[in-house]
């Protein structure tokens, strides 16, 4: 009976998959500009979307990137996905500390 052999990566490559330069600044940015904080949500998974595609087409062209994407590499999606969480809601947060609306 063959068994499946599961690939391991290191905890330094899960992690290089929160610190996705377009999932930061996407992220950050849309969550400074909702206005409700049910939208960081939608902000999250619009900033995931984005940096997965742009990861792909960076790494398809062969472009150098922390964490790309491709047919026989990880995706880490559950790092990117509570990574793109976390950034929405601190720019939330940040824009109502910083900036708090009248």
């Amino acid at each position: 009976m063959n068994h499946p052999t599961v690939p391991y990566y290191p905890p330094e490559v899960w992690i290089l998959a929160a610190f996705d330069p377009v999932l930061i600044g996407l992220a950050l940015y849309l969550g400074w500009k909702a206005d409700q904080f049910g939208k960081v949500v939608l902000v999250a998974m619009m900033a995931l979307v984005a940096s997965v595609l742009v990861s792909w087409v960076l790494t398809g062209i062969g472009v150098p990137w922390p964490a790309p994407i491709g047919r026989e590499l990880p995706t880490f999606f559950p790092v990117r996905t509570a990574a793109a969480l976390a950034y929405a809601v601190i720019g939330y947060a940040a824009r109502r500390v910083i900036a708090p609306r009248a």
